[in-house]
C-alpha cells in the first residue's frame, strides 16, 4: 500500500506562487507514475497534471501550461508541483495520486487509472 502526503498549500494573492509536495511511503517509488489533480467547491475532480516514472515526459492540462510545473526527486520519494500566476480559478483542494500502469507515460487524465491517492491539500488564491 503506497501512501501519498501533499503539503505546500496555502492561501496566496492571485499572481503568487505556490509550490506542492507530495511524499510517498513506498521506496519503490520510481516504478509509479504520478499525477496532480484539483477539486474546487461543487467540481469534480479534474486532472492537473502528470510525470512519468523517471521524469522524462510531463503531460499539462491546457490551464496549466506556462504557469505550473510537475517535477519529480525519486530518490526522495517526492513529487512536486510549482504553481505560477496563480488565479482565483485555480482555488481548490489539490491531490497527488500514483498510477502502477506506464503504457502510456504521460497524459493519463482519468481518475480511474490512478491507484493510489493522498488526503489533498487546499490552496486558496484571493483576488
Amino acid at each position: 500500500q503506497v501512501q501519498l502526503v501533499e503539503s505546500g498549500g496555502g492561501l496566496v494573492q492571485a499572481g503568487g506562487s505556490l509550490r506542492l509536495s507530495c511524499a510517498a511511503s513506498e521506496r519503490i517509488f520510481s516504478m509509479y507514475a504520478m499525477g496532480w489533480f484539483r477539486q474546487a467547491p461543487g467540481k469534480e475532480r479534474e486532472f492537473v497534471a502528470d510525470i512519468s516514472r523517471t521524469g522524462g515526459s510531463t503531460y499539462y492540462v491546457e490551464s496549466a501550461k506556462g504557469r505550473f510545473t510537475i517535477s519529480r526527486d525519486n530518490a526522495k520519494n517526492t513529487v512536486y508541483l510549482q504553481m505560477n500566476s496563480l488565479k482565483p480559478e485555480d482555488t481548490a483542494v489539490y491531490y497527488c495520486a500514483a498510477r502502477v500502469r506506464s503504457t502510456v507515460l504521460t497524459g493519463v487524465r482519468s481518475l480511474g487509472e490512478y491507484d493510489y491517492w493522498g488526503q489533498g491539500t487546499q490552496v486558496t488564491v484571493s483576488s
